[in-house]
Parts: C-alpha cells; structure tokens; sequence
C-alpha cells in the first residue's frame, strides 16, 4: 500500500511539475492541454478497476504539494489556484471514471507497470501541449470589463476625487481577502495628455500613461508598465474613466479596464476574470464614496 502512494505520489509530482515547467518556458500554453488533457491523463493512468484508495491518496497529496509550492513559490495566487481546480479536479474524476469502466470490460486484465504506463500518455501530451501552443501561438483574449456607480456629486467633483487617490483603505471584496492585488493609491503627476499615472499596490505597481484627458469628462490612460509578482498569463492594456452628469445634482462614473489574457478554455476562464476586475473595481468605488463623504459631506 505503501509503495503503491509512493509511486502514485512520485507520477503525479513528475507530471505535473514537467507541465508547469513547460509552461514557465512557453514550451506549452495555459490552454486544454495543461488545465485539461494533464490531469486526465493522470486520472486515467492512476485509475484502476479496483481503484486503489492508496493510489489516489498519492495523487491527492501531490496536488496539496503542487499548488502550496506555487502559492509560497509566488508563482500564483490563492484566488487563482481556486480558480483552476474545478478545471483540473473534473478531468482527474473523469479519467479515473473512464479507466474504471475500461479495465471493468476488458476481457483479459493485463498486469501493467504503473510507471511504465505513463510513458505513451506523457509522450501524447507533449504533443498535444505543443501542437496547441503552436495553434494558439499570438492569439491572446483582448477583453474589456465596463463597470458603472451613480454618486449623488458632480461629474467634476467625482473627477477630482478619482484622478489622484492618496490612500485606498475600505472594506475588501471577498478575492481581495485571498490575494487579488490590493491598490494603496494612485498618483496623477500632471493633468496633461502624456502625464504619468502610477497606482501603488502591496506588492507592485502599475503605471499608465495619459492618452485622453478632459476634466470631469474622460481620464483615458495606456498601461505601459505591470509590475505585479505572478500572473505571466495577464496584463492590463488600458483603463478608463468617464463621467457624466445626471439629474438632481448626481453623476455617473464609469469604469473600464482593458486587459489580455492567455488563458484557455475562455468559456472557463472569461467569467473569473470578470468577477475578478470587478471586484478590483467595486474595491476602488467604495473607496470613492468614502473620499467624496468625506471631502463633501453627504
């Protein structure tokens, strides 16, 4: 029993730290063939008709191992790896499941070595890994997330709030609690097309250059430099304020933020990132209402 969660533990460790080496050196993508075609080849090579409890014990432990070594590495996040396990545990289930019902109708069950078993799999991975990075090569996701809040201030009041931030302190949304990246403030040197807007963070910062300005109008800015630990597979391109009065005294503000991303499949992965900047979005609103409160009253 022993041997067989060692073995497993050992399989499971070489696969999936291969794979994100690959990934470390652009061999492969962040697409099906890591987040999909991986684990169920692991699934399925760990699977057998008698499921073995040691075995996927083994497999268990190795993801446990595998993403604590990429969260205290800070090559990703805690929001991320919880993003990416129902991606990854799925296929695992359904390679075991598949297994399960192959060796249950083979006529003749062959006693395999578990290790040499993996050889073909690995080897269709690194070909599947390959063609895909080769398919996908320079087709990044450009994606935009538009968010809106009605405030009862001017549009120029609400200008001149948001252009410089000195301090973000509010209350968090639930990902910021994780490890999303928490801004501490941001700082518009001159009120000038081509001026330098540089927001703060824990751990980094992002700076952008103005393209568009007109006050209590639009603060149009290109990210021309990301700085944040982790997160190779994104990158912000643009963010944008715009303001607009309203009746009654009121204005809206809103915010887009323009960002590419090498993750795939994007039917997965579109929806987090937009909960994601949204919630980076919904963490600098609070803050607004808060500095408006507090430089206004109301």
């Amino acid at each position: 029993m022993k041997k067989e969660f060692a073995i497993s533990t050992i399989i499971s460790l070489t696969f999936l730290s291969l794979g994100f080496l690959l990934l470390h050196y652009r061999l492969i993508g962040y697409g099906l063939s890591f987040f999909v075609f991986l684990p169920f080849i692991l699934g399925y090579i760990l699977g057998k008709s008698t499921l073995k409890t040691m075995s996927l014990y083994g497999l268990l432990f190795s993801l446990i191992v595998f993403f604590l070594l990429l969260l205290f590495g800070d090559l990703e996040g805690m929001a991320c790896i919880l993003m990416a396990m129902p991606l990854i545990i799925i296929p695992i289930l359904l390679g075991v499941l598949i297994k399960y019902f192959v060796k249950k109708y083979q006529k003749k069950e062959k006693d395999q070595n578990l290790i040499k078993s993996t050889i073909i799999p690995f080897c269709i991975f690194l070909i599947f890994g390959f063609t895909e990075n080769k398919l996908m090569e320079n087709k990044i996701a450009i994606v935009e997330v538009k968010t809106e809040i009605i405030l009862p201030y001017s549009s120029m009041q609400v200008y001149e709030t948001i252009k410089s931030v000195d301090t973000l302190n509010t209350e968090k949304p639930f990902l910021m609690k994780l490890d999303l990246p928490i801004p501490q403030k941001c700082i518009l040197e001159e009120e000038k097309v081509g001026a330098i807007r540089t927001c703060y963070f824990e751990e980094g910062k992002i700076i952008e250059r103005v393209t568009e300005l007109e006050k209590g109008k639009i603060l149009k800015m290109d990210v021309i430099d990301y700085q944040l630990t982790g997160r190779k597979w994104f990158d912000f391109k643009e963010a944008i304020y715009t303001f607009k009065d309203l009746k009654n005294g009121h204005s809206k503000m809103t915010r887009i933020t323009t960002y590419s991303s090498e993750l795939y499949p994007r039917l997965y992965w579109q929806p987090l990132e937009k909960i994601g900047i949204e919630q980076e979005h919904e963490y600098v609103f609070r803050n607004l209402v808060q500095d408006l409160k507090n430089k206004y009253g109301g």
